[in-house]
């Protein structure tokens, strides 16, 4: 018995956001079979689970490309960014949506509702009063302008111009007495993990100051929300670790979480929420990226310990909304999926609200061994060994995949991955490498890959792969990761000889390519983890993929969607064209109408399946199940993906 692809393409997704309102909870998920749009429901007081998006829209945003913070519920009503036009919308459930933007190249993330209740449209006839404060980008390519707008609900009244203050920002919030906004803003060339402000202005205009942050306390701060009208909570790193730190008007702090974890992440999303108000406590999500538990902190300021609430989930999506009764999250564990799971506050009791999925039979699901070797953090995930399972050695070695998450500064959690257990079903290991330069252990961790990708991540790598094959594990060992975490697979099969091939989702192989011709959000990102342009052009140069193609170890498989705007397809075809230069050996498939990342449900099908008839062909077992895949270049004869070598 093996796990299908078309098990992973209908299972192996999760809810960006959650929000309570009211008596109801409302959250988004991925719709693989609906061309991979993202649709908001809600669960009524009564129970009942529904759609309120109609068919054909789709609440996504391209804001910095990776996207904002999409939806809110208000009053009943729906309002959200449509990924078409990029305009916002509003809807109840069973309407058409009404445009409240106006067409035009405007996008809009990270959206929060201010009521503002002598705002248009509020009194006795029962109008639609309030706005909605946000990011609006205007712009592409490296010509963009960001600032936060009031956009309000009544579809009539002008947008205003709140702030123009930082070429990239996110976070507003509008004090309880209406007398201030708060904002976290950063400039290039820092990424919001490097440096942001946290900073404060008066919300009818004028000039801003900056309470945390800036050039004589450069820190990461990742949200904000204000505690009263004189003072904010805010998640910020200035002992190296995000905590959440009390923070004044006039700019002082106390940090009320002062311990070696993480309440906060990296933001490659702008509107993540990763603790929550809930009356005068707070709850936030707390760890590392090896386990992140949900805990309620009775008494912030007087130093009450965290108390765990949620049961067993052991990691937390950063999307945390809450009221005076109850917690809403998406908890996962190595054994259940993302779920959107409602939490008494007092009794820390968890209740599942999203549809149960069906999920493989619990026999063919691995379990996650986290392991330290050499520093390197890594989650193990042995192979199913039972007779059938094509991987599987009689002497106890399998073949293994190292597997790279994207970022670079981000990580993999060892919670329940269907593409995982995809592999480890058929007989082939996963050992998933938070190498240096991952978050989720502090900023010291995070920071090791500071002018040092492609070698310090490369070299964890090998070093994984190394102890696989030494420790008896490991007969053969590949790689594979999306985006960074595909450079890193390309860099590792030419700049190390322990890789039999690599799988490359959507990577970058030309770095100084990739500086020049990528999106803003991401464009000075390379300084910081390679050097700035022009004056390390060697080091650019001496870690390219492409540059060194004839050193590949083994054969490459590479995978891109034809709309990436984050990494361009001509990436993939620039390393496939030079592994021909050089007598190397590839396949490539190219897939119209996908961005960055697999969001239809028959990409993602077809993406597993090509790629597990690669691992027979490098590994030497038939992959009889799937199409076969034929490798192209001048190397040594590929078996057709059957197991045996043809003519």
């Amino acid at each position: 018995m093996r796990i299908h692809a078309s098990d992973v393409a209908r299972t192996d997704d999760h809810p960006l956001w959650v929000e309570i309102s009211g008596d109801e909870a409302w959250w988004d998920e991925s719709r693989p079979h609906e061309g991979g749009r993202r649709c908001v429901v809600r669960r009524t007081a009564s129970g009942t689970v529904e759609d309120v998006l109609p068919q054909g829209w789709n609440a996504r945003n391209r804001v910095i490309e990776y996207g904002g913070r999409s939806w809110r519920s208000h009053r009943g009503r729906l309002i959200f960014t449509n990924w078409d036009d990029g305009r916002i919308y509003v809807c109840a459930p069973g309407e058409e949506p009404v445009p409240l933007t106006p067409e035009g190249p405007a996008r809009y993330g990270d959206l929060v509702v201010h009521e503002n209740r002598h705002g248009p449209g509020d009194g006795e006839s029962g109008g639609q009063g309030g706005e909605i404060l946000c990011v609006r980008e205007i712009g592409g390519g490296r010509e963009v302008t960001r600032e936060i707008v009031a956009v309000p609900l009544d579809g009539v009244s002008p947008i205003r111009s709140l702030i123009k203050s930082h070429h990239f920002l996110m976070n507003p919030r509008i004090s309880p007495d209406g007398q201030h906004i708060a904002w976290i803003g950063w400039n290039h060339p820092d990424m919001p993990w490097d440096a942001t402000e946290l900073c404060v202005a008066p919300a009818e205009g004028g000039p801003y100051r900056v309470l945390m942050g800036g050039e004589d306390g450069r820190m990461s701060i990742v949200q904000a929300e204000w505690r009263d009208s004189g003072s904010l909570y805010a998640v910020a790193d200035p002992t190296g670790w995000w905590n959440i730190h009390l923070v004044g008007m006039d700019g002082t702090s106390r940090n009320l979480t002062p311990m070696d974890q993480e309440f906060g992440d990296a933001s490659w999303r702008i509107g993540n929420t990763f603790f929550a108000l809930a009356g005068h406590r707070i709850v936030a999500m707390h760890g590392t990226a090896d386990e992140r538990r949900l805990g309620v902190i009775d008494d912030p300021e007087a130093g009450t310990p965290i108390r765990d609430i949620g049961g067993s989930y052991a990691f937390w999506s950063p999307t945390v909304s809450a009221d005076s009764r109850y917690v809403l999250g998406v908890g996962a564990s190595p054994y259940r999926p993302h779920e959107v799971v409602r939490i008494d506050v007092e009794t820390g009791a968890p209740t599942v609200l999203s549809a149960a999925k069906t999920l493989p039979p619990a026999e063919l699901l691995p379990t996650p061994e986290p392991v330290t070797i050499e520093g390197v953090h890594v989650h193990l995930y042995a192979p199913r060994a039972a007779a059938g399972a094509p991987g599987a050695r009689p002497d106890g070695r399998a073949p293994y995949v190292v597997f790279v998450h994207g970022g670079p500064t981000s990580s993999a959690a060892p919670i329940l991955d269907l593409t995982v257990a995809y592999f480890t079903s058929r007989g082939i290991g996963v050992a998933e490498v938070n190498y240096g330069g991952s978050s989720g252990y502090g900023r010291a961790y995070r920071e090791r890959l500071r002018h040092n990708w492609g070698v310090v991540d490369v070299r964890d790598s090998e070093t994984v792969a190394r102890w696989l094959i030494t420790s008896g594990r490991a007969e053969k060992v590949a790689i594979r990761g999306g985006s960074a975490g595909g450079w890193t697979s390309l860099a590792a099969l030419v700049h190390s000889d322990v890789f039999c091939g690599a799988v490359s989702h959507y990577g970058i192989s030309d770095p100084e390519g990739w500086a020049a011709e990528t999106h803003d959000f991401e464009s000075r990102y390379l300084d910081g983890l390679i050097g700035p342009l022009p004056e390390t052009g060697r080091r650019y140069a001496d870690r390219s993929p492409v540059l060194h193609a004839g050193r590949a170890s083994g054969p490459a498989l590479l995978m891109h969607g034809m709309e990436d705007a984050v990494v361009d397809p001509s990436q993939s075809e620039r390393f496939v064209a030079a592994l021909a230069r050089h007598g190397g050996r590839w396949a490539y498939r190219a897939f119209p109408g996908e961005q960055h990342g697999w969001r239809r449900e028959e990409t993602i099908v077809s993406v597993l399946e090509t790629e597990l008839a690669f691992y027979g062909l490098i590994f030497g077992f038939p992959t009889p199940e799937v199409p076969p895949l034929t490798l192209e270049g001048t190397g040594a004869p590929d078996t057709g993906g059957r197991g045996e070598e043809t003519t």
